[in-house]
């Protein structure tokens, strides 16, 4: 037998003697390879903060006394954010079916990248976090199933959820629980795309009223995006998606597609996205499409360019640069990383710091503009944005989510 054929079955190891399932061994698979030997075991894992090295220790950790703690919870509820870990702890949940740039893996596939968030969470924000892959895509048995568990948590980041299914799932959990629902996917793009807009309209003298702007893509990301630069005063924009920008007459639309056709595109735009770009000063990517160097070419003077498609940009930013002032990437080895760990560990620690039962538009702005003002006086054509390990970021955009959940009503303490 071939190596290449041993790697491809079962490792007939001493296991399978012993009467253990084998474990199967794949190709891709070596702990040579640095990325395997970091994710083997997984990324994070449960510490435990009470000591329990007596007697004594049991006693009160376990029965007899935590019984007293279960008591005084089941008489004022509310005293399970405090004499629990829920408070601090928020569930990390996916069906695997939109999971980074690799679409409908699944659920146990999508694991890795859920322990990531979680690890990120802590990292960043001291937020505990368990990750939940779910083996469904029903839209009803997701809502039944987080809903049932949301006891356990202070709040749900749902993650990596293909849309239309997505905006359904988060609105009716919303609806359903009294903590903060956040589909990350969605929301922490858009946060981190408008502080990098603010900034770069910030470095090149204009006011958001000032520009017209071009998106690509209506998915999660995509719809979210253009709300919240819809909700921070843009002057004009145009969401397009595979059959060319969406207009109000369009026969083939979505619920949710129509609801942005009704807010946007006040030039009444039908054509392609390409054409859409003509005279634009802001093109916004967030989708797999690619946008020809002919038609970034015509867009306004001054333009501002986010191609933040996963790992190929709808633009390079080598022609993006060509014609734009400021050019930003989703990509980590280009300058202007539109990065989500920017806002979502921030916004779950100001929302649970003050017990908010909900993430409101008015805390998304606010932790947009707070992560923009982070860098206000640091501004530069290839630093728009704060660098994940910016230590200042999560503090600021905690502070300023606190600050607009008391203003909005939703903080609880």
């Amino acid at each position: 037998m071939t190596a290449t054929a041993d790697h491809q079955i079962l490792d007939q190891s001493s296991s399978a003697v012993a009467g253990v399932m084998p474990v199967p061994v794949s190709p891709r698979v070596s702990d040579d390879d640095p990325v395997f030997a970091l994710h083997r075991g997984g990324k994070i894992a449960l510490e435990v903060t009470s000591p329990l090295a007596n007697r004594d220790d049991l006693s009160l950790a376990y029965t007899p006394g935590v019984a007293r703690v279960c008591l005084a919870i089941e008489e004022t509820p509310a005293l399970a954010e405090d004499y629990t870990w829920r408070g601090n702890l928020v569930a990390v949940v996916t069906d695997g079916t939109a999971v980074l740039g690799l679409g409908d893996i699944g659920p146990a596939a999508a694991m890795p990248v859920m322990e990531g968030k979680a690890a990120l969470f802590k990292h960043f924000a001291g937020v505990d976090s368990v990750p939940i892959c779910l083996d469904t895509k029903d839209t009803e048995e997701i809502i039944d199933t987080v809903a049932r568990m949301a006891p356990s948590f202070g709040g749900i980041n749902l993650e990596d959820i293909s849309a239309p299914r997505c905006f359904e799932i988060e609105r009716r959990l919303q609806e359903r629980l009294d903590i903060p629902v956040f589909h990350d996917d969605q929301h922490g793009t858009a946060i981190v795309a408008l502080a990098a807009l603010e900034n770069a309209a910030r470095l090149t003298g204009r006011q958001l009223s000032d520009l017209r702007v071009v998106v690509s893509g209506a998915g999660a990301s995509g719809i979210a995006v253009t709300r919240i630069i819809l909700a921070a005063g843009i002057g004009d924009i145009a969401v397009g998606d595979r059959k060319g920008i969406i207009y109000a007459d369009r026969g083939d639309l979505t619920s949710v597609k129509a609801d942005i056709a009704a807010v946007t595109n006040r030039s009444g735009l039908t054509g392609s996205i390409n054409e859409a770009l003509a005279g634009a000063d802001v093109f916004i990517g967030l989708s797999s499409g690619t946008v020809p160097e002919e038609a970034v070419a015509t867009m306004a003077p001054g333009a501002i360019i986010f191609a933040m498609a996963n790992p190929d940009p709808e633009v390079r930013p080598e022609v993006a640069q060509k014609y734009a002032s400021i050019v930003a990437t989703g990509r980590s080895d280009f300058p202007n990383q539109i990065n989500n760990v920017l806002a979502f560990p921030g916004v779950f620690r100001g929302a649970l710091d003050v017990r908010a039962s909900r993430v409101t538009e008015g805390m998304k702005l606010a932790a947009a503009r707070a992560l923009a003002d982070v860098i206000a006086d640091e501004l530069a054509p290839d630093h728009i944005i704060p660098s994940p390990f910016d230590t200042r970021v999560a503090p600021a955009v905690a502070a300023a989510v606190a600050a607009a959940a008391k203003a909005d009503g939703v903080a609880r303490r």
